[in-house]
């Protein structure tokens, strides 16, 4: 009976031949994430900004919505205070 490992090779190389294998590598695993995510037409930075942009849009208008709905509170609210105040001191002609 042989005891049989499997055979291992032990390669060498310089650096900057590694350093290439690496970024081609990346550069690989990059356009193959694109092309998942269907952005691999050359056109993609300029998708992603107008995404981005248009998230901020979206941002921006419900911010923006929420403050108009607290300053729109915020005034009726004042406004049945005043308008209650006025009756209380009959200055509108209430109940005398």
């Amino acid at each position: 009976m042989t005891d049989e490992s499997p055979s291992t090779t032990v390669l060498s190389m310089r650096q900057e031949d590694l350093d290439e294998l690496l970024t081609q590598a990346a550069h690989r695993g990059a356009e193959r994430c694109l092309a998942h995510l269907g952005l691999e037409n050359g056109h993609a930075a300029r998708d992603i900004r107008e995404l981005r942009d248009l998230l901020e849009a979206w941002r921006d208008a419900r911010r923006t919505a929420w403050r108009t709905a607290i300053k729109v509170t915020t005034t009726g609210i004042l406004a049945v205070l005043l308008v209650g105040t006025a009756i209380k001191l009959k200055l509108m002609g209430g109940a005398q």
